[in-house]
């Protein structure tokens, strides 16, 4: 691969968000920080154990209308080689890596298109800052 930045896409195959393209997430279990709930959903989601993680100082937002709550979740950002190999877990059918233009077409939720052009700006067009390595 040359110097060019992909994104890693899964398609939900679970009840919530079934059929949408998004990037990993998942929410904080009991005792948990958040750093070790992005470790762990990045690995139990995709296998991924070998990575450079930082914190984006961006928050991903959902509102739920049916449960009446708003999700609100730290975006970590992380480097992971080539050569990594993906296994997914039953919350996703599928997985593409994709240019950051594609991405932005291809997520489904509002928003997370917003996230990717920030994590574009700020960890591929610059260096990211070393203060924010978790």
């Amino acid at each position: 691969m040359d110097d060019t930045y992909h994104v890693l896409l899964l398609k939900r195959a679970s009840h919530t968000l079934n059929n949408t393209w998004c990037y990993i997430g998942g929410s904080i279990e009991d005792g948990e920080t958040a750093i070790e709930a992005a470790y762990r959903e990045i690995r139990e989601e995709t296998g991924i154990t070998e990575l450079a993680l930082y914190s984006s100082n961006q928050f991903d937002q959902i509102f739920s209308p049916q449960e009446n709550y708003i999700y609100i979740a730290p975006v970590f950002v992380g480097f992971v080689h080539e050569e990594q190999s993906i296994i997914l877990n039953g919350e996703h059918s599928e997985y593409q890596w994709v240019l950051f233009e594609k991405a932005k077409e291809v997520v489904s939720l509002p928003g997370n298109e917003v996230v990717l052009q920030f994590v574009e700006n700020n960890f591929v067009k610059k260096n990211p800052l070393k203060y924010l390595r978790v």
